[in-house]
């Protein structure tokens, strides 16, 4: 099915950060991946630092492009100057890429997908729905929807971290450290992001909450 929208009707605040436009998402895009971020002002990483490496993510080549504003780009060190209208494309999944907005409004749309193999939605854009409960403080839908997923993906790390963060919020203190422990167990990259996450400022107290990130946590075990 045809359609269209403006990226003003479709982002979102997930935060402090630039807001998100779930373009693949909204349009049940299946051949590859698309979204848009947009900082509102100058100073925001309108794309935040990472790699296409790792459990975290797909290993995809990643086309960006600069609809509106100003950006700078870094590419494993090297500085992109990128107005409007500039491209810049991404092959090699190792490389570090972030950018910076220096303009207000700027806008970066970012297209990507994994060489060779059919695309296949990460477990982190499957979260986007629940993770828009966030920005309106609804925790208790967002649990509510990353339950309904994790019924498909028991296993998902990144499901089960969101999950656990949303708990937290919510004021479900058991179900949280419970969740965290096993997402750290499958994946402990989540064990830094979880020690400076705020979403656990609520349960970082608890005792337990040192040994959900513990590094023999992720020798194994049994999850929930």
């Amino acid at each position: 099915m045809s359609g269209t929208a403006r990226i003003t009707e479709l982002a979102v605040e997930l935060g402090s950060g630039p807001r998100w436009a779930m373009v693949r998402t909204h349009f049940g895009i299946g051949a590859f991946g698309v979204n848009a971020y947009v900082a509102d002002e100058p100073g925001i990483a309108v794309i935040g630092e990472h790699d296409e490496l790792g459990k975290l993510a797909a290993q995809h080549e990643e086309l960006y492009f600069v609809a509106d504003g100003h950006a700078k780009f870094t590419v494993d060190g090297d500085e992109i100057d990128a107005p409007a209208g500039t491209f810049v494309f991404v092959r090699d999944p190792a490389a570090k890429r972030g950018a910076v907005a220096t303009e207000a409004g700027t806008t970066v749309v970012i297209v990507g997908a994994k060489p060779g193999e059919a695309f296949t939605p990460s477990g982190w854009e499957r979260s986007a729905p629940a993770l828009t409960y966030f920005a309106t403080h609804e925790y208790d839908k967002a649990i509510e929807e990353f339950g309904r997923l994790r019924a498909e993906t028991p296993d998902d790390a990144g499901l089960l971290y969101n999950l656990a963060c949303a708990e937290s919020l919510a004021g479900r203190t058991a179900d949280s450290l419970e969740h965290l422990r096993r997402a750290v167990e499958l994946d402990p990259d989540f064990r830094k992001l979880a020690e400076k996450d705020s979403d656990f400022d609520a349960v970082r107290a608890e005792p337990e909450f040192a040994s959900a990130i513990a590094r023999e946590a992720n020798a194994g075990g049994s999850g929930s």
